[in-house]
């Protein structure tokens, strides 16, 4: 299942921030020019009305003055808030789109790690700077490594975000048969981590403890369940997997990555769905910033 679907809003962003900042620039050029303009004219045909001695006279002259310039600088509605908000849109734009961006966790996938309602943050640089909207990458900061939590692009749906483990990087064997994860031949092992209860589905959960390059890191799986991977669709390099009644075997091709949800029996990942691009890639997970429903959620996680 999607764990995000980031693409709309933040071509909704971007189109924001352009109207904003055209308005920005006419209000900047021709607006406020000439609302000065008038603020002056104004100003000084007070004056001479003060300076003739006429009907129009007023006890605190100067207040008064400065009442009207004040009244003729003032922005129209449709200015305020338009060209006013672009400073704020450019912000908010800046920083979800090269510093971190807010998630939602909306499936159990990523259970025990991760639970529906967290609420997330991704660090968008860790992996390199990106172009928004086309996600290109201008910048190499740094790549995936074995046992991220990474946001990515959906391979078959690309205005979705993904959230998996990266268990397999460029030019590794990935094997997942009868339960076991194999990478380059070497067995992960798994350790009893007790039970796991489910407040959704107020049921209980065998867990266990992973160690991927170097974090450790809790799983949910069913040892005793047929390991049979069925639904498995026509992906790029799927030449490169082997499908058996027991699993899988794949050898990841370069520029891509082998996710896989902590979740193991509940999570739509690579074994059915392929390989990450590494141009779909969006940023690292690191961060819970809110749950709503147990405040005792927040902070890191690995």
């Amino acid at each position: 299942m999607p764990e995000n679907n980031a693409l709309n809003f933040a071509l909704i962003l971007f189109l924001l921030l352009l109207a904003t900042f055209v308005a920005w620039v006419a209000e900047r050029l021709f607006f406020l020019p000439r609302r000065r303009r008038e603020a002056m004219a104004r100003a000084e045909a007070f004056d001479r009305s003060q300076a003739s001695g006429g009907t129009a006279q007023v006890a605190d002259p100067a207040a008064a003055r400065m009442a009207i310039i004040e009244a003729a600088l003032r922005q129209p509605a449709w200015l305020e808030y338009t060209a006013g908000l672009f400073p704020v849109i450019a912000v908010v734009f800046f920083l979800r789109s090269f510093v971190v961006e807010p998630f939602k966790i909306p499936s159990g996938s990523m259970i025990p790690t991760l639970l529906v309602g967290d609420l997330i943050l991704v660090n968008k640089f860790t992996y390199g700077v990106r172009l928004p909207l086309i996600n290109a990458k201008v910048i190499d900061v740094g790549s995936p490594e074995r046992g991220d939590v990474m946001v990515f692009r959906y391979p078959r749906d690309p205005s979705m975000d993904y959230i998996k483990r990266v268990v397999g990087l460029p030019g590794d064997k990935i094997s997942y048969q009868n339960k076991h994860l194999k990478i380059n031949d070497v067995e992960v092992p798994l350790v009893d981590a007790g039970e796991f209860y489910d407040s959704d589905r107020l049921t209980y959960s065998r867990q266990y403890s992973e160690k991927l390059g170097g974090i450790d890191h809790k799983i949910l799986t069913e040892l005793e369940k047929p390991s049979f991977i069925s639904a498995v669709d026509a992906f790029p390099f799927r030449e490169r997997c082997e499908y058996s009644s027991s699993g899988v075997t794949c050898v990841v091709p370069a520029g891509h990555y082998f996710m896989m949800g902590d979740n193991r029996e509940n999570s739509l990942d690579s074994r059915f769905w392929g390989f990450v691009p590494e141009r779909n890639i969006v940023g690292k997970a690191f961060f819970i910033w809110m749950n709503f429903s147990d405040l005792k959620r927040i902070g890191r996680f690995h």
